[in-house]
């Protein structure tokens, strides 16, 4: 082979070469950038508290984190911080990781919650209650508790019967019909009207006096949207995450930007305020994953959405949730994974059943996705 020969096929073999590289490389970043990121969340729970009892039933379903509920009250003060750090102790014995506890601001109602001042606007007996709010953050802190669950609510959770599957073994699923609502003419709250506005500025007064708190002891501050979404002016109340549920979750999100400010996200509420929540709901775990203010996951199903729903087992519901288990797999989300509501029927430790249904399915769920990360 002659000298100009030579170095022509050579050179040709080099463009190829190098035009193989490329392609390869190219290939590469597609699968790294294909692959599932790590499965950092877990399935956890926040019912049944730090008994004996519920902690070997949580741990013989291999459910190892838990939201403790809330350690005693002292009155006029706060939680107890002896009590607090005996409820994780009593955990770390069953090798369980006491996570989360729920804030006396519960969805229980304006006239049933312990402190409703904050919700009704009423200073200056709101001040003293956010006092009492400020002491159980402190007592999280001490104890190592990372989230704090809460409501801002005035109307409590609403329903308007059970529906019956058959299909099912007779499980009776907890219903919401709008149209049935407003047939029993249930009358407004000691609120009265409360418009949405007002109901962000009573949040904000509180948030305002309180994340600096949780800033200070790292507890994150988990809020739950009000259950369900309804429509503006339901018996004096607009909720603050209604009419609109994607809009309401986007303007409290933004009231603050804070590491501490963030989401109880429960699926099935923020599904009951969508038309379409098989597809409607994952650029919504979307937006809020990317803002990192996913903190708590309430995994549960529906079949409906707006204005007419019924709450049924995480398998046979309206939503796909393997595929938003991979949503939050896919925006970082390292915390629980927790079933809440779950179907009932009539016989005996019903609840326990469901639960125990649910956690296998949770945790079915998380092993699915943590294969394909492998």
């Amino acid at each position: 082979m002659n000298r100009k020969k030579f170095i022509r096929v050579v050179a040709t073999g080099s463009v190829g070469a190098a035009a193989f590289g490329t392609e390869q490389a190219t290939a590469n970043a597609e699968r790294n950038k294909a692959k599932p990121k790590k499965v950092l969340m877990k399935v956890g729970c926040q019912t049944g508290g730090t008994s004996k009892e519920n902690l070997e039933f949580k741990a013989r379903h291999g459910v190892y984190n838990l939201d403790g509920g809330a350690p005693k009250t002292i009155p006029g003060k706060g939680w107890d911080l002896d009590d607090s750090l005996a409820k994780k102790e009593a955990c770390e014995k069953y090798g369980i990781s006491l996570d989360a506890y729920h804030f006396p601001l519960t969805s229980a109602g304006i006239d049933k919650v312990e402190y409703p001042n904050i919700m009704l606007g009423k200073s200056p007996e709101r001040d003293r209650e956010i006092e009492i709010l400020q002491q159980m953050i402190q007592v999280a802190g001490k104890t190592g508790i990372k989230v704090l669950n809460y409501n801002t609510t005035i109307l409590p959770v609403l329903r308007t019967g059970k529906t019956i599957d058959p299909k099912r073994g007779n499980a009776m699923y907890s219903t919401w019909n709008y149209a049935e609502a407003l047939k029993r003419n249930d009358p407004k709250t000691i609120a009265g009207d409360v418009s949405i506005d007002q109901m962000f500025e009573r949040i904000t007064y509180l948030l305002d006096r309180i994340l600096p708190v949780a800033k200070e002891y790292k507890v994150k501050l988990a809020n739950h949207i009000a259950d369900p979404p309804t429509p503006v002016g339901y018996r004096g109340i607009t909720r603050w995450n209604s009419p609109d549920v994607f809009e309401g979750i986007k303007r409290f999100a933004k009231l603050y930007d804070s590491e501490y400010h963030g989401f109880n996200f429960c699926i099935g509420s923020i599904a009951e305020g969508l038309k379409d929540p098989k597809t409607e709901i994952m650029p919504i775990i979307k937006w809020v994953g990317e803002r990192n203010q996913l903190f708590n996951v309430h995994l549960r199903n529906i079949k409906g959405g707006w204005n007419n729903f019924q709450e049924v087992y995480p398998d046979n519901g309206d939503m796909n949730f393997l595929h938003v288990v991979r949503a939050l797999r896919d925006v970082g989300f390292n915390g629980m994974v927790m079933p809440d509501h779950v179907p009932t029927h009539p016989d005996s430790n019903s609840g326990l059943q469901a639960f125990a249904f649910c956690y296998g399915y949770i945790k079915g769920l998380l092993q699915t996705v943590a294969d394909e990360a492998a």
